[in-house]
């Protein structure tokens, strides 16, 4: 089996820049030599731009996981979600997570393990997930968060978040993701 070669990027236009959520592009682009007859140019690809992002699994000191039951304008009804948000320009993806956790609970974290980062759309863009584990969390302040859904924290323990995942009650697909790579992290 021979190496796989990457698309190559000819050109990009900027389509629509609605705001500092979202920026669309159509690239041309060229895939590689697949048999005779040379590479294939595709001159219309659409590329989403939207902010990179971060999701936290917060597990406290005495075992009990953060999470929020809340509202979001995609999702019908109410969700189970980890705490996140945007990073800021030139941020680091853990310092926004840090960040985030303080903002939106309160607690701070005395260990943290990067799960990963992922491409939300392998064809199409719409930024990167940066997926963190903070355990050892502990209540230092009052929470500040700009949400403007609503939302109420629960404190759930591990066998009531891998019920939760299984139901379905995380209804966006990053967040049944970090849910899923955190769980086998944290004993019972």
């Amino acid at each position: 089996m021979g190496q796989v070669e990457s698309w190559k990027t000819v050109s990009r236009r900027v389509i629509l820049a609605h705001s500092k959520f979202l920026t669309v592009e159509e690239h041309v682009v060229e895939l590689p030599v697949c048999g005779a007859g040379g590479p294939r140019v595709i001159t219309d690809w659409p590329w989403l731009i939207t902010p990179d992002f971060v999701n936290v699994v917060a597990v406290t000191e005495e075992g009990w996981f953060l999470c929020f039951r809340q509202t979001k304008y995609g999702i019908e009804g109410t969700s189970l979600a980890p705490m996140g948000g945007y990073l800021e320009p030139g941020e680091d993806p853990l310092q926004a997570a840090q960040r985030e956790l303080l903002e939106e609970t309160g607690y701070q974290a005395r260990e943290w393990l990067a799960l990963g980062s992922y491409r939300v759309d392998a064809s199409r863009g719409a930024g990167t997930a940066f997926f963190y584990l903070a355990r050892g969390a502990h209540r230092v302040a009052q929470a500040t968060p700009d949400d403007l859904e609503e939302q109420e924290l629960l404190l759930l323990t591990r066998s009531e978040m891998a019920a939760a995942l299984a139901a379905g009650e995380f209804k966006a697909l990053p967040w049944a993701a970090i849910v899923a790579l955190a769980l086998p992290r944290v004993e019972d």
